[in-house]
């Protein structure tokens, strides 16, 4: 085993390799880029080193820099965990030339398989099932719309040097080739430094199912078993699961030896995944091979008992893989989501900014989280946004799948907008639940994940939320007022008046919108009126994160934070935050319609398709921009003038910078 290793990585899937190493007493050396000065990998690494700059290019991806960090601190080996420069081929032969181990395959079976069209003529070579399409070495946009003809619409672009979703378009209509090809190889060389794509007939209501593979170097190839990714939002997954629902004993095994075989075609060694796509009849076809340790694998360690980064540490160190394919039985059902800083409501916006607050559920033999951030730290913009792997287990789907529920309702995240909200529909969503789900399907019912943005909300959750509120000020009275005098009627809060019970009046704002209530009582007991909705709550307390009351004579029992002016709870399976207001507010008139186009966060102007003069109509793409790996459109918020391009291709913009105006409504009348 290693003494020591370097680990060539962020976040996350860093501090998930230093549990290991801690583990098995193997010192790590981390690196880390000016954002990552004070990150939660720096501080769990026995060494860190600085590498440059914020942005991947300057530091994560700087090979040489991390070999001479490699060399400076004796490291024996480097990991290179997911992401950067995990399936650089350049890279891991570099570290083999310095005599330093690469913890992963080859150079050899990176570049046989990191180029998708590469791989998919390998397999083709070997009677692995592919999809039609094309897969060749001509790019010339004129030839790759005369293949995109013969191969038929719809039809799917895909990066040929990547993964995660990154230079993927669904292409319907042979109209929208050109735009969607020229998007797809954007975001291919900014991802990957390749433009390369290839072209695949689109497989309607496809499952994607992926097999764990591991080989040594003793000649041994194995799967640990499967994991089924078919919650997907733009190509990537939003929830991963073990074992398969769709898939039998049969087909498992014939799916398991393909991967097999496909593993053994490029001599393989070490961690990788072999991506199926899955029709609805259950044909299946070979989509890639990520030559490397995946996101998900935490599914995949929860029902086998294993530690797969100690396996790649241990194969990377010259051992036989400890097990046998006989030796491999799955015990019950683990599911993985993802939690990320970003707005659902915005079209899944990234977020960044500082934790307030990241209150995550209890690790046990039913929860496991992987993190790379805690509360305090800052969620920067020049990362991919996640905050947390929740990883849940059980004897089996249903339960597992309530394991989940559970383990969500106890997150709260406060900062940057999160997903948690989006996940917990999607846990509850009868697609979910049925196990009906395939790739496309949330991006074609997406509606159905997230909240109406006209829904009332319901009444009696609204109620709850003021009361909620106004026992945290009785509390909170009280414990001051007991410093003084406990029997004067001016240390309650609970609008002691003369003669009479008294009234508060509280203001609540919940999704942007203003609730006024009158809450009339005290001790625990109150009659709520809001608008057209009055009750009585009786026998209100607050106590270990839990409302208990009875309203109208039916107790409730529901889970509550109260931090500060933010009350969260949980009712009828739904998340409800609200934020207390000053009690009254004037309102004044609405502001004129926006005639400004802003950046939603900072990032990189890479299209500009617009000019001072131009007629636009609203929802018209004025520009693109890329942030956080990501490309984001830009579009006028109305029709109109064009009055004046504040920004031009290739320029980093910071967020709320204004990029674009229109000319005033009244002036283009005139």
């Amino acid at each position: 085993m290693f003494k020591r290793i370097l680990i060539a990585n962020r976040g996350e899937i860093a501090c998930r390799v230093i549990r290991t190493c801690r583990r098995l007493g193997v010192e790590t050396v981390a690196v880390y880029s000016q954002a990552d000065a004070n990150a939660q990998h720096v501080r769990l690494a026995d060494r860190a080193w600085p590498i440059g700059g914020p942005r991947p290019a300057d530091s994560y991806l700087r090979g040489d820099a991390i070999l001479e960090v490699a060399r400076e601190t004796g490291a024996e080996a480097i990991h290179p965990g997911y992401g950067f420069l995990s399936e650089n081929a350049a890279f891991a032969r570099a570290c083999g030339e310095a005599g330093i181990v690469f913890i992963g395959p080859k150079p050899e079976s990176i570049e046989a398989m990191g180029s998708k069209a590469e791989a998919k003529a390998l397999m083709e070579r070997h009677e692995v099932p592919l999809v039609p399409g094309y897969h060749g070495d001509n790019q010339d946009t004129e030839h790759l719309a005369e293949q995109a003809r013969a191969t038929g619409f719809p039809l799917m672009i895909k990066a040929a040097a990547g993964g995660g979703g990154k230079g993927m378009r669904i292409v319907r209509e042979e109209a929208d080739f050109a735009d969607a090809l020229g998007a797809a190889q954007r975001e291919a060389q900014s991802g990957f430094g390749d433009a390369r794509v290839i072209l695949e007939r689109y497989v309607e209501q496809p499952r994607h199912i992926e097999f764990q593979v591991f080989g040594d170097s003793h000649g041994h190839v194995i799967h640990l078993n499967e994991r089924e990714c078919s919650a997907q939002r733009r190509y990537q997954k939003v929830l991963e699961e073990t074992p398969s629902p769709f898939l039998d004993a049969t087909r498992r095994a014939a799916m398991g030896q393909a991967a097999v075989n496909a593993a053994r075609a490029v001599d393989y060694v070490g961690a990788g995944t072999v991506e199926f796509i899955v029709g609805a009849d259950g044909d299946f076809y070979f989509m890639e091979m990520n030559t490397r340790l995946q996101v998900e694998h935490p599914v995949t360690e929860l029902t086998l008992g294993l530690d797969l980064v100690e396996w790649q540490l241990r194969v990377a160190a010259g051992e036989a893989l400890p097990a046998t394919q006989d030796d491999i039985h799955a015990q019950g059902h683990a599911i993985e989501v993802r939690l990320y800083a970003e707005d659902p409501e915005q079209n899944f916006l990234p977020g960044s900014g500082r934790l307030t607050r990241l209150a995550l559920p209890s690790p046990s033999a039913h929860v496991r989280l992987d993190g790379g951030v805690i509360e305090g730290d800052t969620v920067t913009i020049f990362y991919d946004p996640m905050i947390a792997k929740l990883i849940v287990h059980d004897a089996d789907r249903p339960r597992a799948l309530q394991r989940l529920r559970q383990a969500l309702a106890e997150c709260d995240i406060v900062g940057p907008k999160s997903n948690i909200s989006f996940l917990e529909r999607l846990a509850r969503h009868p697609a979910i639940v049925e196990a009906t789900i395939n790739t496309g399907y949330l991006d074609a019912h997406l509606d159905e994940f997230l909240p109406t943005p006209d829904a009332e909300l319901p009444a009696t959750a609204l109620v709850l939320a003021a009361a909620a509120l106004l026992q945290a000020d009785e509390s909170n009275a009280r414990q001051l007022g007991a410093a003084t005098d406990p029997h004067s009627p001016w240390s309650r809060a609970d609008g002691w008046r003369i003669g009479h019970a008294g009234k508060r009046v509280l203001a609540l704002v919940y999704r942007g919108q203003r609730h006024e209530i009158e809450a009339h009582g005290h001790d625990g007991h109150y009659r709520v009126i809001s608008g057209a909705c009055e009750c009585v709550i009786d026998d209100l307390s607050v106590q270990c994160g839990l409302l208990r009351a009875r309203i109208d004579g039916i107790g409730h029992r529901l889970p509550l934070v109260i931090d500060g002016d933010r009350v969260r709870l949980q009712y009828q399976d739904q998340r409800y935050v609200f934020e207390r207001a000053p009690a009254f507010a004037w309102g004044g008139a609405e502001d004129a319609a926006d005639e400004r186009i802003s950046a939603p966060m900072p990032g990189r102007i890479v299209l500009v398709r617009a000019k001072p003069g131009d007629q636009v109509k609203e929802g018209d793409e004025l520009l693109v921009m890329e942030a956080m790996k990501m490309e984001l459109s830009l579009k006028a918020p109305r029709d109109g003038e064009v009055a004046e391009i504040q920004a031009s291709e290739g320029d980093f913009v910071e967020a709320d910078a204004v990029l674009v105006r229109l000319a005033d409504a009244e002036t283009e009348a005139a």
